[in-house]
């Protein structure tokens, strides 16, 4: 029998349900960390992503034991679509919704790995991921959203619809204009990325 650790979504999801509990364990320590990060985006507070992420689960594993998993599509969109469906439903019951937007004690653009380049390298990179990350801070909420749902998430654009209540075609659009925003604002600033 294959390890536990290379085995799909799919399988350590049928494992669990069959009784093995190091299956969950598995795909739990797999996708961690995009989901929590995915939360702590939303909601910009540890405790309360703790909380949510948390919840997160337990919805997960009621979905499981109940039997009501629909193996359709992949566990970690389903899984996020859960925990941002959580965080709406927070700021909905708080009256409020926070804004995506990277904090001084987490960053999402933190998370973006540079590789083993020499120096120059290494500091022309993440001066350009900083000047990327000041573009994106600075457009309309929902473009931003999109951006750091798409490139950070890996989110499809149908996925993005569905867990922002929008058409695909809104979706689309408020990347497009994100994209048409970017530019602009390299342009008026005359800032270089390389």
């Amino acid at each position: 029998m294959q390890s536990s650790k290379s085995c799909t979504d799919k399988d350590l999801i049928r494992m669990y349900v069959r009784g093995k509990e190091r299956a969950f364990e598995t795909l739990l320590k797999r996708h961690k960390a995009k989901i929590y990060t995915s939360i702590y985006m939303f909601v910009k507070d540890t405790d309360l992503a703790n909380d949510i992420f948390q919840e997160t689960f337990i919805k997960i594993i009621d979905t499981f034991r109940s039997g009501k998993y629909n193996e359709e599509g992949k566990f970690i969109q389903w899984a996020l679509r859960i925990s941002y469906n959580l965080c709406v439903d927070f700021f909905r019951k708080n009256k409020r919704r926070k804004i995506i937007t990277p904090s001084d004690d987490y960053d999402i653009f933190n998370l973006i790995s540079i590789g083993d380049d020499n120096q120059e390298c290494q500091i022309i990179k993440t001066q350009t991921y900083s000047k990327v990350k000041q573009l994106v801070e600075a457009l309309p909420e929902e473009q931003k959203e999109v951006i750091l749902l798409r490139h950070y998430a890996d989110l499809s654009f149908k996925e993005i619809a569905e867990l922002t209540n929008v058409s695909i075609n809104t979706a689309l659009g408020r990347m497009r204009y994100a994209l048409i925003n970017i530019r602009k604002m390299i342009n008026v600033h005359h800032i270089s990325l390389q």
